[in-house]
């Protein structure tokens, strides 16, 4: 379901996708099946999602992220793709973002440029990621630092 308010140039979208009003989605990006992208999210083009996502209001997903399977995105959380932008860069390349399997990212939660989030890891809401997080474990904080091992499924 693709709502009538929202701005989706991809045909790369997965069955069972709802896309809510207020959204872009450009041409490139792909998809998959059983997501729920909320309204006013933007999508640029070399995205990758996986199915079974879950992206809440007031998200941006910038070139260079891929984002796997069963993946959890709360409100505002925040990607970057550049450790050092600049206005009319013309030598800029995307830092490749990874979002592993089974993800949960909180609210508001920054993640930088160039990181992997590891499988099932959850970042604490509000919480600041500039280094890879490891598998299975709950990362808090600015900068965010390891808390406890994730043991929810």
């Amino acid at each position: 379901m693709i709502h009538s308010l929202a701005d989706v140039q991809s045909q790369n979208i997965g069955e069972g996708t709802y896309i809510w009003q207020f959204c872009v989605i450009l041409k490139d990006a792909e998809i998959g099946s059983n997501c729920n992208i909320n309204c006013q999210v933007f999508i640029e083009n070399k995205v990758i999602i996986g199915n079974n996502v879950t992206i809440k209001p007031g998200v941006q997903i910038w070139d260079g992220i891929t984002i796997e399977d069963d993946v959890f995105i709360g409100p505002n959380a925040t990607f970057t793709n550049d450790l050092f932008p600049k206005s009319k860069n013309k030598h800029f390349k995307p830092e490749h973002t990874l979002i592993k399997k089974g993800a949960s990212i909180g609210a508001n939660a920054t993640i930088l440029a160039g990181v992997t989030i590891g499988e099932n890891s959850l970042i604490g809401a509000g919480s600041v990621v500039t280094k890879n997080i490891p598998a299975n474990e709950i990362w808090v904080g600015n900068p965010a630092k390891f808390l406890k091992k994730n043991t929810h499924d």
